[in-house]
């Protein structure tokens, strides 16, 4: 069975050779170990749009400049109704962002034009050229967007500013989550007629700050739209859910998600995997390896990956997955003791 057709066979709840084994492809250098964990089964992940779209009455521009001797990066949106910014510090695998493109209450309306302007089409020929070029250890995920309360939270005004929002202004903020949520509603259908077999929407929900009022009204009853649009085209939905979840594990559960994507066993997050498959009965969890245990021992590595898929058995749907940085010097003997621990139970599943 190919890498590809075990991450598709799990998905569609589906028989497996053995338990599969993932990674973003831009998180596995290309070296000797990189094609030696290919050869043993490791499936790369692309996480691409499949809908592309333009806004005809707004121009940007960016441009780069000194300040203090580190190097910002200015970017200007012009609208009808006014001129937004943001300032980011580029930092080696990352962004850091300067200056927010909220300042203030008058770039509401600012805002709403940018997101009313935007018109939506298929993009699938990328898809497609790659599907046939990839082949067989490569899956590609589509990627619909974020939840708009999320980017209004954390993209749009930062944590500080946002709090103020809510609390001054609340009927504003709904209005924009309203126009933004007009543009995953036009989305939506293009993405999950796409040829992607599966997708992750909204996700990188942190209990202490979205809280599980928000959770319950703002982002559950759009994953279920969501996965419900997607489910009528043959399509599975997942959501990216990396931190704690007991806030909110039961109403992940009662969702229309297929499965849990980057969720982080304990002892990086609150639940065990098998708290985990307790509550998401009938899910596919595809887990990101705690990252805090690349710095362990090799040992426990292998030891820690057995007890996951010993977790999974007999029928529980894992899929293993790599989703953040590893330490340079350590992937090279983490990635490869994971992928021995997942030999041992070939055939188990």
């Amino acid at each position: 069975m190919t890498p590809k057709k075990r991450v598709e066979n799990l998905l569609r709840g589906e028989k497996t050779d053995r338990v599969p084994f993932t990674i973003y492809e831009k998180k596995l250098p290309q070296c000797g170990v990189e094609r030696d964990l290919r050869n043993r089964g490791i499936c790369l992940v692309r996480k691409r749009s499949v809908v592309k779209s333009h806004a005809p009455n707004v121009t940007s521009e960016s441009y780069k400049y000194m300040e203090k001797g580190v190097q910002l990066v200015r970017h200007t949106v012009k609208t009808p109704a006014g001129d937004l910014y943001s300032i980011t510090r580029p930092a080696g695998f990352t962004t850091w962002k300067i200056s927010r493109i909220f300042k203030g209450p008058e770039d509401y309306k600012k805002l709403i034009f940018l997101i009313r302007d935007q018109h939506f089409e298929p993009d699938y020929a990328p898809f497609l050229r790659d599907e046939k070029m990839l082949g067989e250890d490569f899956i590609q995920r589509a990627v619909v967007g974020a939840n708009p309360l999320h980017e209004i939270m954390v993209s749009y005004m930062g944590l500080e500013t946002f709090a103020v929002e809510w609390a001054e202004r609340r009927d504003e903020v709904e209005k924009l989550f309203n126009a933004m949520l007009e543009n995953i509603r036009k989305i939506l259908p293009i993405a999950a007629a796409s040829p992607a077999l599966h997708a992750n929407f909204g996700g990188n929900e942190t209990g202490s700050v979205m809280g599980r009022e928000r959770f319950e009204k703002y982002v559950l009853p759009l994953l279920n739209e969501v996965a419900d649009v997607f489910h009528r085209h043959g399509k599975f939905l997942g959501t990216h859910l990396d931190g704690n979840n007991r806030i909110w594990a039961d109403l992940v559960g009662k969702s229309g998600l297929d499965f849990i994507e980057a969720f982080s066993p304990s002892p990086d997050t609150d639940m065990s995997l098998a708290e985990a498959f307790d509550a998401w009965k009938g899910k596919a969890i595809w887990i990101n390896f705690p990252s805090s245990l690349h710095l362990a021992p090799v040992s426990v590595v292998e030891e820690t990956a057995a007890g996951l898929i010993r977790d999974s058995l007999p029928d529980k749907r894992l899929i293993i997955g790599i989703t953040e940085d590893i330490p340079e010097n350590r992937w090279q003997e983490t990635l490869p003791a994971i992928s021995r621990a997942i030999e041992s139970f070939a055939g188990a599943k």
